[in-house]
């Protein structure tokens, strides 16, 4: 599913207009962006929590010439599933 068809899902299940369910979809991701770009974590209870992990400095080797490079620190965004959408998308797994 993209944007488009999330979009089109929202407005059928919420009785918007495309354009409506659109600025609610971007207002919502905004937040979390936001959120996430002052390292904020996002819990959505029975979805799951994004948030930043920090990725330390180390170093790495270049597998073609053997030769070891510094890789720098970072940051990443994560996600973590919450129990309920692990058990929907695999509710063999208990």
């Amino acid at each position: 599913m993209n944007k488009s068809e999330l979009i089109a899902v929202t407005a059928e299940n919420t009785g918007l207009t495309k354009k409506d369910a659109e600025r609610v979809l971007n207002a919502a991701l905004d937040a979390v962006t936001a959120a996430m770009a002052n390292h904020e974590k996002v819990q959505l209870s029975g979805f799951g929590t994004f948030e930043i992990k920090e990725r330390e400095a180390r170093i790495g080797r270049n597998p073609r010439t053997k030769e070891t490079i510094d890789i720098p620190a970072t940051c990443v965004p994560t996600f973590k599933p919450s129990k309920a959408l692990r058990d929907l998308v695999d509710p063999g797994k208990e």
